[in-house]
């Protein structure tokens, strides 16, 4: 087997040695040989096209972590995770779009008349509560847990009408560099709150007081992520200080029951809300 130094298969790969060290190093792209006395790195001509396909996803944004997946894939799996993660970059991609446009609206003075905001009344209710720190990757899984896995898996009851939807409080935002917190909240009927809540010890069962709050409905929970968040939570908030309000706490996603489609793909209605003093 011929083999090449890491500097000429560098070179032919037009990968950087730092680069295919780092790729080494996360089992992406191993070298054929490794010196034992001096580490020196040795590749085979046949790991080319594995060097360029790594470096092709890396042009397009694939993180290093999903790299390593496709890697592992026969090239018709390969082939539609490629394509799947093209779309979700796509539609992150237009709602980035639509960001740039609001906030060049907003430099300029204008005020987006994109969404409708409407103000309701909300009783005092008992509320079973989860708060975690949790970054952009995370808050799926961790709320689904909590939502599905436990509360609806739990047969949890809650209130009638609007009032006893599930929602979300985040607190601070989520990012890839943020961990919020976040707290995820399941109201409860109050002369069932004592004993659901010695059902799950590791909850915080807590009463929220009456209150106001403005909120903007949205069809269905959209793929678009952080962007599309921000243009309706800017037009939220901009709204409730045009109106000389003020906000108690931070911006809360009401799930809507009964609605959405999980077996068409389609996530449920939800209300981006704004807790009002």
């Amino acid at each position: 087997m011929d083999l090449m130094g890491i500097g000429e298969f560098a070179r032919v790969s037009r990968l950087s040695p730092k680069a295919l060290r780092l790729y080494d190093e996360l089992g992406l792209l191993p070298p054929a040989r490794v010196d034992v006395d001096s580490g020196y790195r040795w590749y085979a001509a046949g790991q080319l096209d594995q060097a360029r396909l790594v470096a092709s996803l890396r042009q397009i944004g694939v993180p290093l972590a999903q790299i390593k997946v496709i890697l592992g894939l026969d090239a018709q799996a390969a082939a539609e995770q490629v394509a799947d993660y093209w779309t979700g970059a796509e539609i992150e991609h237009a709602a980035r779009r639509q960001l740039v446009g609001y906030l060049v609206d907003r430099l300029n003075g204008k005020r987006s008349a994109m969404y409708e905001v409407a103000v309701r009344d909300i009783p005092a209710r008992s509320l079973l509560t989860m708060l975690r720190h949790v970054h952009a990757d995370e808050q799926i899984p961790v709320g689904r847990e909590f939502l599905i896995g436990r509360m609806r898996g739990g047969s949890v009851p809650s209130p009638v009408g609007i009032a006893g939807a599930p929602f979300v409080i985040y607190h601070g935002e989520v990012t890839e560099d943020s961990d919020g917190p976040v707290e995820w909240c399941w109201p409860v009927p109050d002369d069932q709150a004592a004993a659901i809540a010695a059902r799950f010890p590791d909850l915080t069962l807590r009463t929220e007081p009456g209150h106001q709050e403005a909120f903007i409905h949205l069809e269905q929970e959209r793929p678009d992520g952080a962007a599309q968040w921000q243009v309706a939570g800017d037009a939220l908030f901009g709204w409730v200080l045009d109106q000389h309000r003020k906000p108690n706490g931070g911006a809360r996603m009401i799930l809507i029951p009964g609605t959405g489609d999980p077996s068409a793909g389609r996530g449920p209605d939800f209300d981006l809300a704004i807790a009002l003093r």
